[in-house]
Parts: structure tokens; C-alpha cells; sequence
């Protein structure tokens, strides 16, 4: 059996460490390239494996739009919407001022 070649390095992974900000101990550079070398491989084999006469799907299961149709309905007009509001000024919602801010 062949040893395949590391996707990613230590010394990648401690330089993406340095441009991410992150302070890592050499034990946790060793576990994360440890890690990503393998999650790598298994993204290099999934690759390999899809073939160009398979469609591309999102799903393995046949999935029916269950929702209603989208259909416009006429809305409320300012004069309703504005009816039962407790204070009103220019055509919309008067609400009490906040933070001290002014008009």
C-alpha cells in the first residue's frame, strides 16, 4: 500500500493559523492538520467518485411543493392599517420617542 501524499501541511496550517489570528499550541497545529489532511482526502475521493452522467441532485428524494400558490391579494389601505393605531401623525404610526432622541 502507497502513502499518499498530505493534502495540507503543518506548516499550512500554522500559516493559516497566523492569518486567521488564531493562537495555537503545537499540539493543536499537529491535531488540526491532522484533521483537515483528512477531510481533504475524503473531498479528493468524493472527486473522484462522481461521474459526469449522474445529475446533480439536493435531494435523493422526489420533493413536492406542498405550499399554496402565490397569489397577490389587494391589502389594507393606509386609512385601514391607520384605523386602530392609538396615535397617528402624517399618515403613519406615532410611537413614543426613545433614547432621549429629538424630532
Amino acid at each position: 500500500m502507497t502513502e499518499r501524499q498530505a493534502a495540507i501541511t503543518r506548516d499550512e496550517v500554522s500559516h493559516l493559523a497566523r492569518l486567521s489570528r488564531l493562537a495555537l499550541t503545537e499540539t493543536e497545529l499537529d491535531q488540526l492538520a491532522g484533521q483537515l489532511d483528512a477531510i481533504l482526502g475524503h473531498v479528493a475521493m468524493v472527486t473522484e467518485v462522481a461521474a459526469d452522467d449522474v445529475p446533480a441532485t439536493t435531494s435523493p428524494h422526489p420533493i413536492t411543493n406542498v405550499t399554496r400558490a402565490d397569489v397577490g391579494t389587494a391589502g389594507l389601505t393606509p386609512e385601514q392599517a391607520l384605523a386602530a393605531a392609538p396615535a397617528v401623525a402624517e399618515q403613519r404610526f406615532q410611537v413614543p420617542q426613545i433614547l432621549g432622541e429629538s424630532e
